[in-house]
């Protein structure tokens, strides 16, 4: 989303407008990589994955985009990566896969999933081994702009985010969805200033496994469930408030499990949150700076934090930098230390390699999608060469 208000422009939501269209225009002459007619894997992780080597030759690279706008994609872009260099090469398009503006893979990397955010919103399932599009279900509600895989690989977590609802469907033993089991629409506490409904933006499960977490935008409001893992239902357990007009957008616990971090989207800041595993309860903290320069209009997105635990980093859209963190007193804290620029335009979706020494960004408007080494002594970030051009690159999920 661009802003906390509701307004819409040809139907659209507010949070599609304000990044798709304002960046078709620079998009449309950016070349699509090639792609083979009728051809067309945590969602971008909250901690990369521990250190290692990283494994010989070209890893896969699954990139998201609208389909529905001018200069947009025509489905999942199909890149590979150099896990060495970050050098992306495109190898096509799996078409057939409407508005795929958010990626997630099931824990047996096996199978893709897709929101298609429209307004008859729907997930998508893709076997990766033949790129199979396996199937669509509804998600019961409209704009549907992230989801993710429960740690058990048995159900998928989605976010409605125009009509500010979570839903869950369940994943059979070959990665197909199955029809809704719940849909939960978010109808306290009333709407927060500039806002006109619940904004569901994120769906998320904890580390322990002990609940499932939805962030909503309109609310103001972080939703704590537990998930019946035999019947895929879901029961409130707990809710945490933001101060009013934050806009809370993103949430990443740290590796330790006891903290979190929340990205707010509409007021510019980020808080470190407190976090009761047995009651799934967050204690939300005082707003921080994002970093962003005075005088810009900035919307922060995505928050990653270091399987180590040691460096956390924040997308900012409009001041078109990643923040560096030091994370502190166990995760309890976050130091500034600096900002990188993305060398593109609205970061809006960040992504490690499985190996944590690369950072993706997806940059919307201008594009492209940028690659940094991660220092794993510092957590300096380095830009590894010329952003790859993918149209309205909304997603990027490196294997």
């Amino acid at each position: 989303m661009g802003s906390g208000t509701e307004a819409t422009r040809g139907g659209w939501s507010r949070r599609r407008f304000v990044g798709a269209v304002a960046g078709a225009a620079a998009v449309a002459a950016v070349p699509a990589p090639a792609a083979p007619p009728g051809e067309g894997g945590p969602a971008p992780r909250p901690a990369a994955g521990s250190p290692a080597t990283p494994a010989a030759g070209p890893r896969p690279l699954h990139l998201g985009t609208y389909t529905s706008v001018d200069g947009g994609g025509t489905g999942i872009g199909l890149a590979t990566y150099s896990p060495e260099t970050g050098r992306i090469t495109g190898t096509g398009t799996l078409t057939g896969v409407a508005d795929p503006s958010y990626l997630a893979v099931h824990p047996d990397g096996r199978t893709l999933y897709a929101v298609n955010e429209r307004t008859d919103g729907a997930v998508t399932a893709v076997r990766l081994a033949d790129r199979t599009v396996l199937g669509s279900r509804s998600t019961g509600g409209a704009g549907p702009c992230h989801l993710s895989v429960h740690p058990s690989g048995r159900w998928l977590l989605s976010a409605n985010y125009t009509s500010g609802s979570v839903a869950v469907h369940p994943i059979d033993a070959s990665g197909t969805l199955g029809e809704r089991t719940d849909l939960v629409t978010h109808s306290t506490p009333a709407p927060g200033p500039g806002q006109q409904g619940p904004h569901a933006h994120q769906f998320v499960t904890s580390p322990d496994g002990g609940h499932v977490l939805a962030v909503d935008l309109g609310t103001d409001t972080v939703y704590s469930y537990r998930l019946d893992l035999t019947r895929g239902r879901l029961t409130e357990a707990a809710q945490a408030h933001t101060r009013p007009g934050a806009g809370p957008r993103h949430l990443t616990f740290h590796p330790g499990g006891r903290y979190a971090y929340l990205a707010n989207e509409v007021d510019d800041t980020i808080a470190v949150c407190g976090y009761d595993q047995a009651a799934g309860r967050l204690d939300i903290g005082a707003p921080q700076s994002t970093g962003s320069r005075a005088g810009t209009t900035n919307y922060p997105a995505q928050i990653l934090v270091t399987a180590d635990g040691a460096y956390a980093y924040l997308a900012n859209r409009g001041d078109n930098t990643l923040a560096r963190y030091a994370v502190e007193a166990s995760g309890a804290r976050l130091r500034l230390l600096d900002t990188v620029p993305v060398e593109g335009d609205f970061p809006r979706q960040i992504a490690f390699s499985p190996d944590g020494r690369l950072l993706f960004a997806a940059n919307q408007r201008s594009g492209t999608v940028s690659v940094f080494t991660v220092d794993a002594r510092s957590g300096e970030l380095r830009l590894t060469g010329r952003p790859f051009a993918s149209p309205v690159a909304v997603c990027a999920l490196p294997l």
